[in-house]
Order: structure tokens, then sequence, then C-alpha cells
């Protein structure tokens, strides 16, 4: 299993409260890092595709990078701006930033205008002076021209001339565009008819997700912490599978919505329900220790009503007291709580100890190739023959339904369209019948399928 990088890579990063987030956004072109005037908002690598004249790029936002002093020995942080945060995590963020400028081709120091130079500034620039990476250097907040000629004092960090600019006016950034790609390497032709699947990573806080991100690259990817709600921002990794060319998309928890603050946390819920609907597969992960609960299965509707397909990851399952029954008895006992997901594959693993981890993505990949499966017109019109005659519709709202034949409308996901005489009068209990007898022959394993009804008058039909 290895990185795969497809696009060059530009890299954000900067002292906290700079405006990564709103030149990330800029540049993107949508609302993607989540903008506070809080520094420390960020604290995963964000990516996300760019493009400026043509040349496409994958963009990072990065979190902020803390000036460090040494204090017995061990270098801390010279002040904690971040009123939730630990000096772990701001050490933590620091080593997500040194990271993506460790994979990027070229890196765009941002400082502020209004602010001037400062000690994080100068110890930012220490790091990226250490690097072979081309740099960037881009005074943000220039809303004027006197802020322009302030930005002269950035000369001092060594890095070249500084690139005045607003990211939250757009003023100045076009020219440090066109600066950035001229630096890009030429990137290798891609084949762009090749399909990359797409899995996002959701679950409740504090469930394992960032855990089991990490457990599957076999690296520190995401920042792991036992404080709910250290993911907040949707993070896409790239990397591939036995050749197979895999995105995973880390998400923050989902909680109840009478329990989601506002603000910062409400965006970041948002953002994972929208990474549902950009990924052809889901894992749903469940805490082994905690059982099913009624926010599991919410997520678990949500997932079905977007149409993605679905795994369910019981993480912690080494946290268990264990005999030859336990897991029987667990998928029972969520089997009778998810009722509506009985399709879905179940997947005992410890993102900890790795324990069947590795049995996570070619899962997921099966699951995408069911939901592509098609099925010929003749095929499903003799199954239709036969469920009808097996089981007639009954009598519903005074009308019988009469089912004329039916065809496969659409792949990803399987859509079925029957023609009856009347829609109106089929209740949905037949549906769910007709569903289940096509599952028996083609299971479409993980992934849910869409059944539509249409009126046709006709002389013969099949009930």
């Amino acid at each position: 299993m290895t990185t795969l990088k497809q696009k060059p890579i530009v890299a954000l990063v900067g002292r906290p409260n700079v405006g990564k987030s709103t030149l990330f956004n800029r540049i993107v072109g949508r609302r993607q890092a989540i903008v506070e005037d809080l520094p420390g908002t960020t604290r995963d690598r964000i990516y996300a595709d760019a493009e400026w004249n043509g040349v496409p790029f994958l963009l990072v936002d990065t979190g902020g990078i803390e000036a460090l002093e040494r204090r017995d020995g061990k270098r801390q942080p010279l002040a904690d701006p971040l009123a939730t945060a630990s000096v772990g995590f701001i050490l933590e963020i620091r080593e997500q930033a040194e990271l993506a400028i460790e994979e990027a081709d070229v890196v765009v120091l941002l400082v502020d205008a209004v602010d001037g130079l400062s000690a994080a500034d100068e110890e930012v620039a220490n790091l990226l002076r250490g690097s072979d990476k081309p740099v960037l250097l881009a005074a943000n907040k220039a809303d004027n021209e006197q802020r322009r000629l302030n930005a002269v004092e950035f000369y001092a960090l060594g890095l070249g001339d500084p690139w005045p600019i607003s990211a939250y006016h757009g003023t100045g950034t076009g020219d440090l565009l066109d600066a950035i790609v001229a630096r890009l390497p030429e990137m290798a032709p891609e084949d762009e008819d090749e399909a990359i699947l797409r899995i996002a990573i959701v679950g409740r806080p504090n469930v394992g997700k960032s855990s089991l991100l990490n457990a599957l690259l076999g690296q520190d990817r995401a920042i792991v912490s036992d404080i709910s709600g250290t993911t907040r921002d949707a993070i896409d990794t790239h990397l591939s599978w036995d050749g197979e060319p895999v995105i995973l998309v880390d998400t923050a928890g989902i909680r109840r919505k009478g329990r989601i603050e506002r603000g910062i946390e409400k965006y970041s819920v948002m953002r994972a329900l929208r990474a549902v609907g950009r990924a052809e597969v889901a894992l749903l992960v469940l805490d082994a220790t905690e059982g099913v609960t009624a926010q599991d299965a919410h997520i678990g509707g949500y997932i079905l009503e977007e149409h993605r397909s679905l795994i369910i990851v019981v993480n912690k399952w080494d946290a268990i007291a264990k005999d030859t029954h336990t897991m029987a008895a667990y998928s029972r006992e969520l089997r009778q709580e998810m009722k509506f997901l009985d399709y879905v594959p179940v997947l005992y693993v410890s993102a900890l100890t790795r324990q069947r981890v590795n049995q996570v993505i070619p899962t997921a990949l099966r699951v995408r190739a069911e939901r592509h499966v098609r099925i010929s017109t003749g095929d499903l019109n003799r199954l239709l023959q036969e469920a009808v005659l097996a089981h007639p519709p009954k009598t519903f709202r005074g009308r019988v339904a009469r089912f004329y034949y039916a065809t496969q409308a659409e792949a990803d996901p399987p859509t079925f369209v029957f023609f009856v005489n009347e829609p109106k009068a089929v209740h949905f209990t037949y549906l769910r019948y007709l569903e289940n007898r096509i599952r028996e022959r083609y299971p479409f394993e993980g992934t849910p399928i869409r059944l539509q009804l249409r009126g046709k008058v006709r002389e013969g039909d099949l009930s």
C-alpha cells in the first residue's frame, strides 16, 4: 500500500489566524475549510482539488504552526492561543503542518500584513529554509496601499519577495497563483477514465474513525485523541491498495441534533454529511464497548437516504470480553436495531491492534463492484413474473396493482423501474417484497437499490 500522488501538491502554512483557510477557500472556489476568527480552527491537513489557468493541483490547508521555546530540554509553545487545546494538541498541529511541507511540491507561507512580523513567522521561515521546496511568501490582509507597503518588512524572513494579497477580497491572489503554477512540476499523464473509489468514514464522536484511518494507512495521517470532536473537517487521503486507487475521507463525529453546538461544530457536522454524498461507499464506525445506539441507526438512515453503499465497522473489538458466541450475539442485536440495513456487511475490527483492518478496503471494493451490477431486462422480467405468481399483490385503495414489465434504468445506485396500471395501488410492503426477491438472486451487497413505479395501461399483464 503506497500513497497515491496524482497531482502536484501546494501546501498553505503559517502561524494561526493569518488567513490560510480563507485563502484555501478562495483558491478552491467553495467553502470547504472552516473559517472562524479563532486561532487553531484547522487542526488536520485539509485537501481539495484546485485549478488555475488550466493547471490542476492539490491544495492543502494546515493547522497554524506555533513558535516554540525550550523548557527543561523540551520544545514548548511560547504561548497557547487555543483556549480549549492542550500543549500536546499544538505540537501535533505543528507536526501535521511539517508533514504537509514534506509532501508538497510548492509551499506558500502566509503572514499577516496587519500584525507584522512575529516570532512565530520566523519559526516557520526557519522550518522552510531547511527544506528544498520552492517557497512563496504571501502577506495576507494587505487590503490597502499602506498595508501593501508595510509588507516589505517580511523581507527579513529571507524567503524572497513577499506577495501582498487579500484572501478575503481576492486582491493579488491571481498574481500569487500565477507564481504558484509556474513553480509546479509537470504532471504525469493521468487516465481520466480511471474510477477512484471514494470511501467516507463516518460515525458518532470518539468511536475511533481517525484511528481506523491511521490503521488503514499505516501512518499517523490524522490527529488521534480521546477528546471528542478532534476531527473538525472532512479530510481526503489518497492511497493505493493492491494497485487500486482509493480516497479515504475522515469526518467529524456526528452527534444528535440537540447536542450539536452552533458555530464550528455545526459546520463540521454539515461537512461530514456532505462527505457522505460525495462518496461511493461509507464506513459507519461503531464502538463495540457501547453497543448499537439510536444515533448509530440515525446515521445509518442518513447514509441510506443518500443512496450510498455502506459497510458497518464495529471498532474496539479488542476491548470486548469474548467467547465463541459473542460475535453472533452482537450481530443479532445489531441486525435487530438496524433492520433496514440487513443487506450491509459487518466487520469486527480493532484499529488499535489492527485486527481485521486489512478486510476493510477489500470489502469496500467488493461493495463498490456490487453498486455497478446491471441486470438484463429479460432476467429482471422473469424474476418479476416469478415474484408476482408466488405472491400476487393484494387490493390496496380499492384497486389491484397489475405489473406489466420492469427495467433497470441505471446503476450507481441500482435503480429499477416497474410499469404498473396504477402506481398508487402498490403498497410499500409489496415494494419491499420485490426488493427482497431481487436481492435473493442479486445480493447487491452493502448497496441500496431504488424501486420506482410508473403508470402504463396495457392489455397483457403479469398478475
